[in-house]
């Protein structure tokens, strides 16, 4: 059972080929059986069989929501009532959430099944997630490999059939790049498409919530439950959510696709270069027009991203400072004290950088020298989709410069491990949707094809992706051992 889709999942349990009991511990036994992997921070194993039981209740009496009895997952940055909620830190792990955040309650009323909390890196810091305080996830398809990051946890559950689909982050390609290197379909909606209210905030002004699946179709199934209006989320946008999986089956003919020559320069691993090329040839052949564009600001991306993140991340996370709830330190001597050992101690070493990069930034001096410097050429850097976008449909290249690399490869050199970004971070500046779905192998380690688009277009990526995916095989693959 646990090697079907949501989709396949839905028909089967409508249908009584199984229950969602029946379904709920066949995942169970198999986090059970993988812990290895160091996915899960918490199952909730109790929870989800009485949720399965409620669920197959529905599915008998006729009244099933698009999600009923499916059984999915959470990143541990989303608040669980009545569930710890770490966000992968020291300081957070006695957190016990007192409410759902909105993407959890939409999923619940939707009728899903929840496992239980993903690992992550801390506080969504991290590309490999080794930055956990529980320790680094491991990626399936080489468990000497990071599953990359911040949601490395979910992405890996998913690679490893853990769970039918999981929720994900994506600051600066958190969910792309482990989807990517993992091997699975993850996307990042338009900021504003998925409410942030309940998910606990690293840098406000570019996370954005979103699904991590087997397949293009999967993602659109869940999307269409977490996105929409949220009165609760200042940030969310007033729109109207369009029926995802309708425009799946649209033919891709007269399709034109951007390739920013800035995506296939210095950097990009020659394996990893020739399975996108592959990618772009499959696309050809179902009708596909490809062009170059060039967007010169995109070498801008890090630097400003570098700024502008830990600056926002130093001011959200001034909330954690011993007093109202998470991590104290024991018998502190002052107030002065008990702020300075608990943000000590509670915090990990990546946190802590990216806090005092942030504070440096926002000082007294250097505000107008950094910060303001960093969102004039974030505007820039909007313009280049905008330019490229103007005359294309979807932007594509690579995830990542390289696959999966090592544990501990680089963890002692930030700049390198900041590198491995260098393809997602400016979709996240300019707030557009993207999403990275299976496109081959490189060292027999899975590569990433990344898609852009336009915002709110959504449902364009997902048909651009699901055509591809019905034409390929790369999503269907199971990583040895985990079959």
């Amino acid at each position: 059972m646990y090697n079907k889709t949501i989709a396949e999942l839905a028909e089967g349990l409508r249908s009584r080929q199984f229950s969602s009991r029946e379904l709920t511990l066949a995942y169970l036994e198999r986090i059970s059986q993988h812990q290895a992997l160091n996915a899960f921070i918490t199952a909730t194993e109790d929870l989800a069989l009485k949720q399965a039981d409620a669920a197959d209740a529905k599915l008998a009496a006729g009244d099933a929501e698009p999600l009923t009895g499916i059984p999915i997952a959470h990143k541990d940055i989303f608040c669980t009532d009545g569930i710890r909620t770490s966000c992968g830190s020291k300081m957070l792990d006695n957190f016990i959430a007192p409410y759902d955040a909105t993407v959890v309650a939409k999923l619940q009323k939707a009728g899903a099944v929840m496992l239980g909390k993903l690992n992550m890196d801390e506080f969504a810091m991290g590309s490999s997630n080794e930055t956990s305080f529980y320790g680094p996830v491991k990626n399936p398809w080489d468990l000497n490999a990071v599953p990359g990051g911040s949601s490395g946890g979910s992405a890996a559950a998913v690679a490893a059939r853990l769970a039918a689909g999981v929720t994900g982050t994506d600051t600066g390609g958190s969910i792309r790049q482990p989807a990517g290197f993992c091997g699975i379909t993850g996307l990042k909606p338009t900021y504003g498409r998925v409410s942030r209210y309940g998910m606990i905030a690293y840098a406000s002004s570019l996370d954005q919530g979103g699904p991590m699946t087997r397949t293009a179709e999967d993602a659109a199934i869940l999307l269409q439950s977490m996105a929409g209006f949220d009165e609760k989320d200042s940030t969310s946008v007033d729109r109207p959510v369009p029926d995802y999986r309708a425009g799946l089956t649209q033919p891709l003919d007269g399709l034109k696709i951007g390739l920013p020559k800035e995506f296939f320069g210095e950097g990009l691993s020659s394996e990893v270069a020739s399975a996108i090329e592959a990618g772009l040839a499959e696309y050809r052949k179902l009708g596909a027009e490809t062009v170059e564009v060039s967007m010169p600001n995109l070498k801008l991306a890090i630097p400003a991203y570098y700024v502008i993140a830990p600056a926002e991340c130093s001011a959200n996370l001034s909330r954690f400072d011993g007093v109202r709830f998470g991590y104290r330190c024991e018998a502190p001597a002052d107030l002065t004290d008990l702020y300075t050992r608990s943000r000590g101690e509670g915090f990990g070493r990546e946190v802590k950088r990216r806090i005092l990069m942030g504070t440096y930034a926002l000082s007294a001096g250097y505000y107008d020298a950094y910060y303001i410097k960093a969102q004039k050429i974030r505007r820039l850097i909007s313009d280049d989709f905008k330019n490229a976008l103007s005359s294309v449909d979807v932007l594509m290249g690579p995830v990542a410069p390289s696959v999966a690399f090592g544990i501990g490869e680089k963890i002692g050199n930030p700049i390198e491990m900041y590198l491995s970004d260098i393809y997602t971070i400016a979709v996240n500046l300019a707030g557009l949707p993207a999403m990275s779905i299976p496109a081959g192998f490189a060292s027999d380690k899975p590569v990433g094809l990344q898609i852009i688009g336009n915002y709110f277009a959504e449902d364009r990526l997902l048909n651009v992706a699901h055509q591809y995916q019905l034409a390929t095989q790369w999503h269907q693959l199971t990583p040895p051992g985990f079959e």
